[in-house]
């Protein structure tokens, strides 16, 4: 390191590094400082976004209660608007579950198959479990059954197993149907479906 024996030397030793380098620390700062502003400013717009995407879900949760034109009506208008946030999927599934109220499985079953694959690990199971049942009540049971297939988590096994049970029943395949009932059982299915134990009684 240069050590510098006067104060004049010194004095003339920061002119000149002030001199070749203060340009680019300013601008350094001023970059640095407009990339934070930049930043939280950013963030602000989303939080907006989730707030406004979050009101708009709520008044579409109220037409759910509406006729049916009503709530497509407001699902195509919130997929419009906040289509790209995370309450976008949700709104199809509401949609899905008013088709199946209707009576509309086909469009229900589209609706849901749709959705799928924007679902996490956690959903996902869910909804692939009612695309079964959707199918099951169409009576397509080769499809409902590759479904369930999907369902590979262990949290869903007695529900995957109890609805293999009834796609197999219609299927004609009692032997099946009754050894994937006693599956949902060993799984602890009797406990969110106490008609389980009924449906293996009757095959027995």
């Amino acid at each position: 390191m240069e050590i510098y024996s006067t104060e004049e030397q010194q004095v003339e030793a920061i002119k000149r590094f002030w001199k070749e380098y203060g340009v680019s620390i300013i601008g350094g700062a001023v970059l640095g400082l407009g990339g934070l502003f930049g930043w939280n400013t950013y963030q602000d717009h989303l939080v907006g976004k989730a707030e406004q995407a979050s009101a708009a879900y709520g008044r579409v949760i109220e037409q759910a209660g509406q006729s049916q034109d009503a709530l497509d009506t407001a699902v195509a208008q919130f997929q419009n608007e906040y289509g790209e946030s995370g309450y976008g999927p949700l709104s199809q599934l509401l949609l899905a579950r008013a088709a199946v109220e209707a009576g509309d499985l086909a469009k229900a079953e589209t609706l849901l198959t749709e959705v799928l694959p924007s679902m996490d690990s956690t959903t996902a199971p869910m909804v692939t479990l009612r695309l079964a049942r959707v199918q099951l009540a169409q009576d397509k049971l080769d499809a409902a059954q590759a479904t369930l297939e999907k369902v590979t988590s262990e949290a869903f096994a007695a529900q995957r197993e109890e609805l293999k049970g009834d796609v197999l029943v219609k299927k004609g395949e009692m032997d099946a149907a009754r050894a994937a009932y006693q599956s949902a059982l060993d799984a602890g299915g009797a406990q969110t479906s106490p008609a389980l134990q009924m449906k293996l009684d009757d095959l027995a």
